[in-house]
């Protein structure tokens, strides 16, 4: 749930104020089976705790849930229940819910080095492989059953509302996530060993045959996490050959300096890599396949895996933002993206809610910041004054790294 920066006096206010503008102009749409989900929120006070199991029965309660509520956060139910408003699980009666994918930047590998922009051009990235390579790929999941939200934060919400998985439970929603995240999977195992018989046959020419144990790839066009594996070997071969981090890459994965130092130099001064890409099979290495198998297989798998935050897609009663909402944290929309709009949506330009150009509120920072803002940037330093747009000085003020000079 949220992480929210207590405020009070003129700046829990003046944040109100902005929230409740915000709702009382915007039209929001309900979500759907409105009447059989929970809802809950947390109001616009010093005081931070949640109220839920909230229900909302028609458009017009909804609105005026929002409108006279005015939450600082504002959530609703992935599940569908005959008694929602009912304080325990076990008597709002559980009839299904809406499947769900949650990235934020707090799971997703190599996000804890970046700063916020950073954060978010990787979630949208993994979002992208998630969606395309298993979602709509693997699950064979149709486009129009999916919808994509930012979350207002540092993710995105991905809702999967195809009948086919509204039954499901944890268990069976949990194989879900094993599979896009790889979970058991033994990348060796894909690699096909293809025996070669090389030398004569015995007692034709004295000599005695021999088999060579050769390793084969899958065909980068195979389903799953075959095909998966495949292309993924052949990536990293692209990315060692165009950035020549092989044998940094190599020893960081524990094979001994000498074989490291030999295997780079098979794969691309000696052409083992190309004949890798045009074979699709690691005999190019001689001797050094079964190093390379045991070693870089499994670690080029990794890089495929897909990502999610399992106790969110696992957990069949969960609270989810309301799309159309803002967020507490941020003041950002959480906002329904089209799947064809992702790669052109920034939310650091997209998300803020417009306001009238030139409006702008004096601000205190509080924290150095740096952050591209739409055409410009929010740059200041902790006790510097400066003016600033409305929507960056409501971003600033709830994250606590400005106060407000009213």
């Amino acid at each position: 749930m949220a992480k929210t920066v207590a405020l009070e006096g003129p700046a829990l206010t003046w944040a109100r104020d902005q929230f409740a503008q915000y709702y009382g102009s915007t039209a929001i749409p309900p979500p759907s089976r409105l009447e059989r989900r929970e809802f809950a929120a947390f109001p616009f006070v010093t005081d931070t705790t949640m109220r839920r199991h909230t229900t909302l029965r028609s458009p017009e309660e909804f609105r005026r849930f929002l409108v006279g509520g005015v939450p600082r956060h504002v959530y609703y139910s992935t599940a569908y229940y005959r008694l929602p408003a009912e304080p325990t699980m076990a008597r709002k009666e559980w009839l299904g819910a809406d499947l769900l994918f949650d990235l934020d930047a707090d799971h997703l590998r190599g996000a804890a080095a970046l700063d916020y922009a950073g954060q978010l051009a990787l979630v949208k990235t993994r979002l992208i492989d998630l969606v395309d390579d298993f979602l709509l790929g693997d699950f064979g999941i149709p486009p129009e059953e999916l919808t994509f939200v930012f979350s207002g934060g540092r993710g995105y919400h991905v809702h999967v509302r195809d009948a086919r998985f509204l039954p499901l439970t944890s268990p069976e929603r949990r194989e879900l996530v094993d599979y896009i995240q790889g979970t058991g999977f033994d990348a060796r195992r894909v690699v096909a060993p293809r025996h070669l018989n090389v030398g004569g046959e015995d007692g034709a020419d004295g000599r005695r045959r021999s088999t060579l144990r050769l390793q084969e790839l899958p065909s980068p066009d195979s389903p799953g996490w075959r095909g998966r594996t495949a292309r993924a070997v052949l990536a990293l071969l692209d990315r060692w050959e165009s950035g020549g981090s092989a044998e940094a890459d190599l020893l960081a994965w524990g094979i001994p300096k000498p074989h490291a130092r030999r295997m780079a130099r098979v794969l691309f001064q000696q052409g083992g890599a190309a004949r890798v890409r045009a074979s699709h099979n690691l005999d190019a290495l001689g001797p050094l396949q079964e190093e390379f198998l045991e070693a870089v297989v499994p670690r080029a798998a990794v890089e495929v895996q897909g990502e999610t935050d399992a106790p969110v897609t696992t957990d069949i009663h969960r609270l989810i933002r309301l799309p159309g909402s803002l967020h507490g944290g941020t003041g950002f929309r959480v906002m329904p993206v089209a799947r064809d709009a992702l790669e052109k949506f920034e939310p650091l330009r997209d998300a803020p809610v417009p306001r009238p150009a030139g409006e702008r509120v004096s601000i205190t920072f509080q924290e150095t910041v740096h952050y591209p803002w739409g055409d410009d940037t929010l740059d200041g330093t902790p006790g510097a004054e400066g003016e600033v747009p409305t929507a960056a000085a409501l971003f600033l003020t709830l994250r606590g790294e400005a106060s407000l000079r009213l």
